[in-house]
């Protein structure tokens, strides 16, 4: 069981409103659609009981986080809505606090950030087990995670990949030396777990195989229009971004299972869960239905389009069944 630091968590509370409300985003921070159960049945006793769902205020933690919290009303429990929280410290802070009840986290951040561990696990259920029992010490119960799986990754253009045979990125290496040009943030470039430990995992040498001038240094942004105009032919993407399908780039295969995993899953207070165990089961198909294209795609609707998370988060859930119009 947690033991709630009540003065910590209204603090934190706070200062996420204060952030909020200058971030200009407040339009997603308390909105939903009114929706009915669909797929979703309620559970029993929920009525009455107040369940504090919470994310992080980027795109993707934007939609995952409206999902929960239409599938938690949907369940029939009244909601807190504390989404759109400023970084993941805050986040994790509120639920280790009992500031808030439920959230979307990836096995990667929790296991690399959180739990500190010097290294992920890139086969992802072994990922989810660890950090799902480590985390129960927390007063944190992990949910089934999410096939969308949102961690780095090599995109190229889907016309240059087609002509030159490309689906791994074990093919990289039967590409000509002049062919190798890479896209990276400066991050990237510089990590323990960044583009050189990545190249010499693949068997490409950086320096011979890899030249300096192969390698550009870009903002993130710019990676995805680099690498979709030709400046380079691999840009470092994550795997979920809307700018993906956007873009018509493809994604290679990690096929030596270089990057750790970053799936996606419901993390609860394990108090509330020992209440509601049939919670867990509410979210588990939502999860199973999450995959990295139906991410990709939600994202894009939002960062291309323009769009409402929360919109398009109803959307999805009603284009799924879970929900129906209320």
């Amino acid at each position: 069981m947690r033991t709630p630091r009540s003065a910590g968590a209204a603090l934190l509370l706070s200062v996420a409103a204060l952030l909020l409300a200058g971030c200009g985003l407040e339009p997603s921070t308390a909105y939903v659609p009114a929706a009915e159960p669909g797929s979703i049945q309620p559970v029993e006793g929920a009525e009455g009981t107040e369940v504090k769902v919470t994310s992080k205020n980027f795109t993707e933690q934007l939609i995952l986080g409206k999902i929960a919290v239409l599938a938690v009303e949907a369940a029939g429990f009244e909601t807190e809505d504390l989404t759109n929280v400023p970084g993941s410290q805050p986040v994790r802070e509120l639920m280790l606090s009992g500031g808030a009840d439920l959230t979307v986290e990836y096995t990667g951040t929790a296991w690399l950030t959180f739990l500190g561990h010097e290294k992920g696990i890139p086969d992802q259920q072994e990922q989810w087990q660890a950090v799902h029992d480590e985390d129960l010490g927390n007063g944190l119960t992990w949910g089934a995670p999410a096939a969308l799986n949102n961690t780095y990754a090599m995109a190229v253009r889907s016309e240059y990949a087609e002509a030159h045979g490309l689906q791994t990125v074990s093919d990289i290496a039967e590409l000509p030396v002049a062919e190798r040009t890479f896209c990276v943030e400066a991050e990237f470039n510089s990590r323990s777990d960044g583009l050189t430990p990545l190249l010499a995992h693949y068997g490409l040498d950086r320096g011979s195989e890899v030249p300096e001038d192969n390698i550009g240094i870009y903002d993130t942004g710019a990676i995805y229009s680099a690498t979709d105009s030709g400046e380079c032919n691999f840009g470092e993407v994550f795997s979920t971004d809307g700018r993906i399908p956007a873009l018509d780039l493809t994604v290679l295969e990690d096929d030596r299972q270089f990057f750790p995993a970053y799936n996606a899953a419901p993390v609860f207070g394990t108090d509330l869960l020992q209440r509601f165990p049939a919670l867990e089961q509410v979210l588990e198909p939502i999860s199973q239905a999450l995959t990295d294209d139906v991410m990709q795609e939600l994202n894009r609707q939002v960062d291309v389009d323009g769009r409402d998370p929360a919109d398009v988060a109803y959307e999805w859930m009603l284009s799924e069944g879970f929900i129906v119009e209320a």
